[in-house]
């Protein structure tokens, strides 16, 4: 294998981090510096000098503008989230957070997880808008994260895909992993993690549809992913090859995707529970073009 893809496996570290080290000279392969490209060889001595560890992330207590709380009880708080928003703090993310909007608005999250994504069970892309719960109590934090792990977690997101996916109600059934080119990017790979996606059309206008997703596993971009591999991405995700002249005419300027509807077992008396998330304006807005134009 490449040094690059081969030391990210052995290590467990991305892609990106690897390239760094090895283009500081720190990868050796029998006394020798290597590049990222070369070949690791069987039977050699391979050296590797790793950087110093990060630096612990910590959460900055900054309000934010549109998160709206749809419940709050003492063991969670369930939020729509804006575009623009990271769930919680990461390395290179400068701008707001979940986790950051409610510290600053007042509002106790769980101790328990990372110090950075305290009461986070789950979460949603930073251009990806729409409900999502965080534990507020230690018990409802390891309520819902087994709940997730199980899979008895009901999660329902609309998208607009280009084109009209055939059949109309369906299922996503492909592994994904990182992009074996870019690290920012996640694909199909037989190398990755089960991943199952359950679609139905709601709605076929002439350039594209409004599907139905339940998840039944959550990986990282997972709808984006599997509607891209099957040629209709979501409208406005240019990452994952989504046109950017019908993108730029519907005024959609990130994956027209959101969390429409999350439901669960309620942490303290086990009862079922939904929330819903109404559209926000920019995707509102493209799909009411959308009809306008049949």
């Amino acid at each position: 294998m490449r040094v690059d893809a081969g030391l990210a496996k052995l290590l467990g570290l991305s892609r990106t981090v690897i390239v760094a080290i090895a283009d500081a000279g720190d990868v050796l392969i029998d006394g020798r510096v290597v590049g990222k490209s070369d070949r690791l060889v069987a039977g050699a001595m391979l050296e590797i000098t790793l950087p110093a560890p990060p630096q612990p992330i910590t959460v900055q207590a900054i309000p934010v503008e549109g998160m709206i709380i749809l419940h709050e009880d003492d063991d969670i708080i369930v939020i729509d989230k804006p575009v623009g928003v990271a769930v919680h703090p990461s390395p290179g993310w400068t701008g707001p957070t979940v986790v950051g909007g409610l510290v600053a608005s007042g509002h106790r999250v769980a101790t328990s997880g990372a110090a950075e994504r305290q009461g986070v069970v789950h979460r949603l892309d930073v251009g990806t808008t729409g409900v999502m719960v965080v534990a507020k109590s230690e018990s409802a934090y390891s309520a819902l994260k087994h709940a997730f792990k199980e899979r008895t977690v009901d999660k329902v997101y609309h998208a607009i895909v280009q084109g009209h996916p055939d059949p109309i109600k369906g299922t996503i059934d492909a592994p994904i992993d990182r992009h074996p080119k870019h690290d920012y990017k996640f694909a199909v790979m037989n190398s990755g993690k089960p991943s199952i996606t359950h679609y139905e059309v709601m709605e076929a206008f002439r350039a594209a549809s409004l599907v139905e997703v339940h998840l039944e596993t959550g990986r990282t971009h997972q709808i984006r992913v599997h509607f891209s591999a099957l040629h209709h991405p979501c409208v406005g995700d240019l990452t994952y090859g989504a046109d950017p002249t019908l993108s730029k005419r519907l005024g959609v300027s990130r994956q027209w995707l959101h969390a429409r509807q999350l439901g669960f077992h309620h942490p303290a008396d086990g009862q079922w529970v939904t929330f819903t998330s109404e559209y926000p304006e920019d995707l509102s807005s493209a799909l009411e073009k959308l009809r306008e134009e049949g």
